[in-house]
């Protein structure tokens, strides 16, 4: 169970990832100072890198609960399951069921409109990129370990992680230059290029 002091200290950390992404979203992240972020919470700089090495650390704290999920969800999927399937359903099932997630720290929308500025920012596309590399390790060795094969040796779990990171990557870009902002464009758009994954590799691509 919680204690008080717990308590206290989870709301902190929520209340500056909340003060962080309202600002970064609304005047920028470059813009966008450590001292602001603790004085719109009413708390000292001292008390913001208790809880963050830096802007970098508070931007991207609620897409690492959503990619903590989604790791989470790899791992539950059921044994006999082919690992490009088991990345589809966890995939598709985390946007299903994010919103819980995500709500617990922030609005859903602000994560969206952060979701977003991360693509046309810079900075916050070069850490994006460099985490989810980590996260595809990751992935990875999972799917090794579901199948029994050495991740070292057989390079089959890197391959379709490295498929499946391409295609979530393509519908990031699509879904962040569309004209639908919303949490079912961006599963609809997933499910869609996720189906696409074997015709792309496998098919001919000439018109008739």
């Amino acid at each position: 169970m919680e204690t008080l002091r717990e308590r206290k200290k989870r709301r902190t950390r929520e209340a500056l990832v909340r003060a962080a992404l309202e600002l970064f979203t609304t005047q920028g992240y470059e813009r966008t100072t450590v001292d602001e972020i603790a004085e719109a919470v009413d708390v000292s700089q001292r008390t913001f890198f208790r809880y963050f090495a830096g802007k970098e650390d508070a931007a991207f704290a609620v897409q690492e609960m959503t990619e903590a999920h989604f790791v989470a969800a790899v791992r539950a999927r059921p044994p006999q399951e082919p690992p490009m399937e088991a990345l589809r359903q966890a995939v598709l099932e985390g946007w299903d069921d994010i919103r819980e997630t995500v709500e617990s720290v922030v609005p859903v929308e602000l994560y969206l409109r952060m979701y977003r500025m991360i693509e046309s920012t810079p900075a916050l596309l070069a850490a994006h990129l460099r985490r989810a590399a980590a996260t595809e390790q990751t992935i990875a060795g999972l799917l090794a370990e579901r199948e029994g094969i050495d991740v070292d040796a057989d390079p089959r779990p890197r391959l379709a992680v490295a498929v499946f990171a391409g295609v979530i990557r393509v519908t990031e870009r699509q879904w962040s230059t569309g004209d639908d902002f919303s949490l079912a464009a961006i599963r609809s758009l997933t499910a869609a290029y996720l189906d696409q994954v074997g015709p792309a590799l496998t098919g001919n691509w000439r018109a008739a």
